[in-house]
């Protein structure tokens, strides 16, 4: 099945993360409470905001590892917004599916490259590692956008985890930056910082592929080709 671009609306969300169910209830009870004035837009523009937050926290925690605060404070800045755009959208019956679906995820993909760039540029994780993790990351996004036009299914979780137990995680690291320090590791030029986020960039790649190959399979058996 291939969905028409103007169609965006019918597509199917996957979301399977652990925290889906609770944050989907939170996130409920938040769209009651806001006032009209905070419109989707306004929550799209308080999403970056947060990123911008993140990214400066980490170059900042060159000065001082305090300022590793801001970057959790940016994490949840950026949650917020960006879990709330869509979803007030739609709670109030104000879905604009194509350019929604435009703006948000090409701001995921602005965030996400301040984000690893902020630490990248931190003491903590050199660049090259982090560039690694955005590849990852833009890879599986890749898959997700692609999979949407020919299969009508938007995927929002892998391995059971999705953009908040991302979030999570990242703040995890950022506390135990702060904690540990950036001193010299026990892996030469590479610090432990370095070994869990280049994990993180090779488990997602390798999720890119096991998800292509699946997907391609899917499609070979629907769209058998007749010499």
């Amino acid at each position: 099945m291939t969905i028409p671009l103007k169609n965006l609306a019918a597509l199917s969300r996957i979301q399977e993360n652990w925290l889906a169910a609770k944050e989907r209830k939170l996130l409920n009870w938040l769209c009651a409470q806001m006032p009209q004035y905070v419109t989707p837009d306004r929550l799209t523009a308080l999403g970056m905001f947060g990123a911008c937050l993140i990214f400066i926290g980490y170059v900042a925690s060159n000065l001082h590892t305090s300022w590793l605060l801001l970057a959790i404070v940016g994490y949840v800045v950026q949650w917020f917004g960006d879990s709330m755009d869509g979803s007030i959208a739609r709670f109030r019956r104000i879905e604009r599916p194509s350019y929604g679906y435009f703006i948000d995820h090409s701001c995921d993909g602005l965030a996400t490259l301040l984000i690893l760039a902020g630490i990248g540029l931190s003491p903590f994780v050199t660049m090259d590692i982090a560039m690694v993790a955005l590849a990852g990351y833009l890879l599986l996004s890749i898959h997700a956008y692609l999979a949407a036009r020919v299969l009508g299914e938007f995927k929002l979780s892998y391995l059971a985890a999705g953009p908040t137990e991302l979030r999570l995680m990242l703040i995890a690291l950022t506390l135990m930056m702060m904690v540990l320090g950036s001193g010299p590791g026990y892996f030469g030029r590479l610090s432990g910082f370095d070994l869990f986020v280049g994990a993180a960039g090779f488990i997602l790649i390798l999720l890119f592929v096991i998800q292509t190959l699946t997907t391609g399979r899917r499609l070979a058996r629907s769209e058998r080709w007749e010499g």
